[in-house]
C-alpha cells in the first residue's frame, strides 16, 4: 500500500486546495500517472502516483485545503482495477435487503432530522470533511456554526467549540443566519475567489500599504520602431522559425539596459539592507482567464530579440494553459505590464511582490506633435513608472523613464547596448 503525499512545491508554499481528482477509486494507476491537480498560492500542481497499483481510497475532497506532507489517497499495488467494485455493492445491500420495514422506520425518526439538514444547509456550507463528520456525529447545523477561517471555512474545531457552548449563546448565534440571504441571488452572483485570486489580492494590498509607491510618466513617439519592424518582421520570422517580432522585445531590451544604468531600480529592500541584482530577470505580465501571472524572462541582458520573443510567447502558452512552473515565476528582478492590448490609455501599475518598480505600457494612439516647427500627427504611446520612493529617487526614476524612452525613439541604438 502507497500513499499519495502533497509534496513540497517551494519554500514559500505549506497548501493547496484539491481542484479535481482526475482518478477515482477503484481506477487502476500507474506510476508517475497525475492522479490529481492541486491549486497553490501561486501555480496548478500535478500530482502523480510513485506507484503502479489500484486507487483504493481517497482521504481528501475535492474543494479540501491540505497541508504540505498530508496522505490524500492510498494506491494497493496488489489489488486490481475490479476490486473496490464490492464495497458500493456491500453499501447497497443493507438498503436492498428486504429486512422488517416496521424496524426501519421506527429506527429512523432519530436519524431523519440530521439527514434532512446535510443534504439542505450543510451541503451548501464549505467545510472540511473532519468537520462534517463531527457536526453529523453531534447532530449540528453547520450553518449555525461561526468559522474563525476569515475565507468562512468550517473546521473541526469550530465544530468542537460549537458544540460545547451553551444553548443560550447558540439561540444568538442563529440570528445573524439572515447574513447568507442578503445576497439576492437574482441580482447578484455569489463565486469563491480561488486561492490564486486570493493571494493576488492579499499582496497587492502589502505592496500598497508596505511601500512608498510613486508613478511618474513620459510618452513615446513609436515611430521609428513601428516603422523598423514593419520593414523586418516577415525576414525576422523567416530567420527564426516562426518567431514573431513584437513590441515587447524592444522593451524589454530598452528596460533591461536602462537597469543597468539605474541599479537601485534592479534592487530591493531586505530586512536593513539594500540588494542590488547583479541579474536581469523581467517579469512579463500575462492575463488568464485566472487572473494576472507574471513569469519570468531570464538573464534578458544575453538574449537578443528573438529569444526574448520566443521566451515570452512560450510562457504566456503555459500560462493560459496552466502549466507554469513555479520556477517561471519566482525571482524576477523588474516587470513589464502591458494594459495597452487591452485599450487602456494610462494607468499606475502596482509593483509586483519585492521589486522596487514596475513599467506600464499603455495604447499607441495618434496624437498631434510638434515636430521642429510642423505639427504632425504621431503614434504616441504613454508610459509609467511606478515605484518604491524608498529605494529610487525622484531623479533616478525619471532618468529610467527617460532612458527608456529615448532607446525606443532610437531603436538602433539598443543594437550598441552590450
Amino acid at each position: 500500500m502507497a500513499d499519495i503525499i502533497v509534496p513540497e512545491l517551494a519554500e514559500s508554499i505549506t497548501e493547496g486546495e484539491i481542484v479535481r481528482w482526475v482518478k477515482q477509486v477503484g481506477d487502476s494507476v500507474e506510476k508517475g500517472e497525475f492522479i490529481v491537480e492541486l491549486e497553490t498560492d501561486k501555480v496548478n500542481a500535478e500530482i502523480i502516483s510513485e506507484e503502479a497499483g489500484v486507487l483504493t481510497e481517497i482521504l481528501a475532497q475535492e474543494g479540501d485545503v491540505v497541508e504540505v506532507g498530508a496522505v490524500i489517497a492510498k494506491v494497493d499495488a496488489n489489488a486490481s482495477a475490479a476490486a473496490p467494485a464490492p464495497a458500493p455493492k456491500a453499501e447497497e445491500a443493507p438498503a436492498a435487503a428486504p429486512a422488517p420495514k416496521e424496524e426501519v422506520k421506527e429506527a429512523a425518526p432519530a436519524p431523519v432530522a440530521p439527514v434532512v439538514e446535510e443534504t439542505t444547509s450543510n451541503e451548501r456550507v464549505i467545510a472540511s470533511p473532519a468537520a462534517r463528520k463531527l457536526a453529523r456525529e453531534k447532530g449540528i447545523d453547520l450553518a449555525s456554526v461561526s468559522p474563525v477561517d476569515p475565507q468562512g471555512r468550517v473546521r473541526v474545531q469550530d465544530v468542537a467549540a460549537h458544540g460545547t457552548a451553551p444553548a443560550a449563546p447558540a439561540a444568538s448565534k442563529a440570528a445573524p443566519a439572515p447574513a447568507t440571504k442578503a445576497v439576492d441571488e437574482s441580482r447578484v452572483e455569489a463565486v469563491k475567489m480561488t486561492r490564486r485570486q486570493q493571494t493576488a489580492a492579499r499582496k497587492l494590498l502589502e505592496v500598497s500599504q508596505n511601500t512608498a509607491m510613486l508613478t511618474t510618466f513620459n510618452e513615446i513617439d513609436m515611430t521609428a520602431v513601428m516603422a523598423l519592424r514593419k520593414r523586418k518582421k516577415d525576414a525576422f520570422m523567416e530567420n527564426h522559425e516562426g518567431t514573431k517580432l513584437g513590441f515587447m522585445s524592444f522593451f524589454t531590451k530598452a528596460v533591461t539596459a536602462a537597469l543597468k544604468k539605474y541599479p537601485a531600480v534592479n534592487a530591493k529592500i531586505v530586512g536593513e539592507e539594500l540588494h542590488y541584482n547583479k541579474f536581469f530577470d523581467v517579469g512579463i505580465a500575462v492575463a488568464t482567464p485566472d487572473g494576472l501571472v507574471v513569469p519570468n524572462v531570464r538573464d534578458t541582458n544575453r538574449k537578443n530579440f528573438a529569444e526574448i520573443e520566443s521566451d515570452i510567447a512560450e510562457l504566456a502558452v503555459k500560462a493560459r494553459n496552466k502549466k507554469l512552473a513555479l520556477s517561471d515565476l519566482e525571482g524576477g528582478s523588474f516587470t513589464i505590464t502591458n494594459g495597452g492590448v487591452f485599450g487602456s490609455l494610462m494607468s499606475t501599475p502596482i509593483i509586483n511582490g519585492d521589486q522596487a518598480a514596475i513599467l506600464g505600457m499603455h495604447n499607441i494612439v495618434k496624437r498631434p506633435i510638434a515636430v521642429g516647427d510642423e505639427i504632425e500627427l504621431r503614434p504616441m504611446m504613454y508610459v509609467a513608472l511606478s515605484y518604491d520612493h524608498r529605494i529610487i529617487n525622484g531623479k533616478e526614476s525619471v532618468g529610467f523613464l527617460k532612458m527608456v524612452k529615448d532607446l525606443i525613439e532610437n531603436p538602433e541604438d539598443l543594437l550598441l547596448e552590450a
